[in-house]
Parts: structure tokens; sequence; C-alpha cells
């Protein structure tokens, strides 16, 4: 039965590279906050295999960005995430859980800080700026919350510092993981920070104004040719691997940040004002009864996940698999999965309902990438 086809409207926002995408061909689009995002171009494995050894381009302009402007913009940032932004400082990016009251996770987007009254928050797949334009009108707080026009271009792969040396210069080498620079293109400055939802390396070039997008895309384009470039998009087995979370699929509001393995990127006590301080306080001293884990499935490719797979030990149920596909590399099938503090040690042998039948398993405490593959 073939696949039912997504009707693209006003609604479903085409993207400034998304002309450029097609014109790639494209095979497959998901909807992530309210936009296009490309899923496939040549196959899922195709696509991975020319991540993990050349350069790709990414039309990411979905990572939407919440810009907070004005007297009280840090103190409104801080409202929204455990971690301590005191000590953070313009030019440097941090990932930012983002909670409630209760402590449950409503994002987990990077923050930018461009000046001590200015912040960029590059959203994961939720609508987040509603929530942060209530809470500053509610609390009349003195800062402009907007959607600026601004859309990130990933430059993804071991071949990506190369790529952008050639065109923004041999400076940009310098720049820090999770730090960021601007640099200039036809007369614009614009900022490209080291960051990127793959473990390949590379940069996310945030293009404003929607006018340059094709000629940002056609200039990597022609510098890389060489390099073997070519548009891709964020890859399924690749994050798995490296244990990268998606948003609505692998944590929700009902997770805390603690239980999606994300408690380093938490300085709950120093993070005066953030929301939800004072449940997560509580988290912090009891811990996590459940917790993000890496899972390798035996047996034959299974498919991706369009539902939570049971995970079971003992007749019982202990967890879920969110994340699932084959992976080339580690031969075996790759997933991410929430699990019961009883069953998520290293090694921990479970049984996971696929729709392809019970298959027996391994919990990893880390991600596959960090295993030995022998």
């Amino acid at each position: 039965m073939a696949a039912p086809h997504l009707s693209v409207s006003r609604r479903t926002r085409m993207t400034p590279f998304s002309r450029r995408v097609e014109a790639a061909g494209v095979k497959a689009y998901t909807v992530y906050n309210h936009m296009l995002l490309p899923t496939v171009f040549q196959t899922v494995e195709d696509d991975y295999r020319h991540l993990k050894s050349n350069v790709q381009l990414w039309d990411v302009s979905c990572e939407r960005q919440v810009e907070l402007t004005g007297p009280d913009a840090g103190r409104l940032a801080q409202m929204l995430t455990p971690r301590d932004l005191s000590v953070m400082n313009p030019g440097q990016c941090y990932y930012t859980p983002m909670v409630d009251e209760t402590g449950g996770m409503l994002n987990d987007p990077v923050t930018l800080k461009l000046a001590e009254d200015r912040y960029w928050i590059s959203v994961a797949d939720s609508d987040l700026l509603f929530w942060i334009k209530g809470l500053a009108f509610a609390l009349r707080l003195e800062v402009d919350v907007d959607e600026p026009d601004v859309h990130p271009l990933a430059i993804q792969g071991p071949k990506a510092e190369d790529l952008v040396a050639r065109v923004f210069g041999e400076r940009i080498r310098s720049i820090r993981y999770f730090g960021y620079d601007t640099v200039e293109f036809e007369g614009k400055r614009m900022v490209l920070a080291r960051s990127g939802y793959s473990k390949q390396g590379g940069f996310e070039l945030y293009v404003e104004g929607w006018q340059r997008g094709e000629p940002v895309w056609d200039t990597f384009m022609r510098e890389g040719a060489d390099l073997n470039v070519r548009a891709g998009c964020p890859n399924l087995i690749e994050r798995i691997e490296g244990q990268l979370l998606s948003y609505g699929n692998d944590m929700t509001r009902n997770n805390t940040p603690h239980e999606c393995g994300l408690g380093r990127f938490c300085q709950t006590r120093e993070a005066i004002g953030c929301i939800g301080r004072d449940a997560l306080l509580r988290v912090a001293v009891e811990g996590p009864v459940r917790q993000i884990r890496s899972i390798a499935i035996d047996g034959d490719p299974v498919p991706p996940c369009t539902d939570l797979w049971p995970i079971f030990a003992g007749g019982r149920q202990v967890g879920t698999v969110s994340s699932a596909a084959y992976s080339p590399d580690y031969r075996t099938n790759v997933a991410i999965g929430m699990v019961r503090m009883t069953h998520w040690d290293n090694g921990t042998r479970v049984q996971v309902d696929t729709p392809h039948g019970i298959r027996a398993a391994t919990v990893w405490d880390k991600p596959f990438t960090q295993q030995d593959r022998n």
C-alpha cells in the first residue's frame, strides 16, 4: 500500500531553502514547528553513509527562533530553564532544557546570548513561543517576545569545517563547541555557531532575511563541489547512535530533565527564578525512577517507531522504546527508550515488543557512539 501524501498549505510553511531542497531530490518530509523538514534524500542508510564521511547542507529553518529583547530578557530566559544562565556571556550558546511549573519538559532548545538584553531561543518542535509570550504578559515584564526573520542552515559532517572555512575564512576554525561568532555574507552580518543535530561535527548558520536563503545555499554548494557536498537532513540512524533526543518522541511534558538524562545541564539551585525550580529540587534529591537509555535490539531490522514499544522483563513492563532503526555500523537495531531504574544498568537483558514480534534486547547506559563495537 502506498504511503499517504502530505497536503501542504500555508499552515505547513515552506522555507527559504525549499526550492533548492526539492531540486536536490528530497523524497520525504515531516512537519516540524509548522514547517517542512526534509527527512530523506536518497535512502536513510545512504544519507547516513554520506553524512559520516562527507559534508551536507541541512534545511533546518524549522528550528524557529524566539527572540527576547529588552531589560527583562535575561530574567525571562532564566525563568524558562533550570540551567544557570547567570554565568552565560554574549557569544555563547547553551543547550537549555525548558520546563513548566511541574518540572516537565516543554522543549530542549539551544539558547544564544546575543547581548545582555537580547537572546535567541532556537526551539525544538513545540509552540514554546506562546508559553513565553504568556509569561511575559502575565508578569508584565519589560521584554519583547517575537519570531524574527531568521532561518538556520546546518553544515554537518567531517568535512564541514573545511567547507565553512572556504566560505567565511580560516578564523571560523577557532569557534569553540557551542560558541558562535558573526560572519559576513553579501554585506549582512550573521551568527555562525559550532553546533548541530549530529555527532559528526559542523556548524549552524542563522541566515537573517528570507531573500538570502538561496544565495547562501548556492555558495556552499559551489564551494563544496570537490568535497562531495550534497543536501541532507537529520538522520534517524545517526541521531539514535549518538543518543540525540527528539522532543515529542523520546521525551514529552510528562518527563523531567533528569529522566531524560539531562541532569548535567541543570544547575537548579543556582537557577534562581526558574519556574520549575522547586519541583526539580525535589527530583534532584530523590532521583528519577526511570531514565533514557540506549538499547540494542536483536535480530533483523525493525521498522522505525511510530508509537511506543513496550519493554518487558520477567513478564512485567519496565519501560518503552521511542526511537529505533537498524545501524549498518553497529550491525544491530539501535534504539532509545525510557527504562525503569530496576533494569537500566549496562548490559541488562530485556525483551521489546516490536511490530515484528518480541525481540531480545540489551540496555546500554551510554550512547552507542561511546560503546566498544566489538
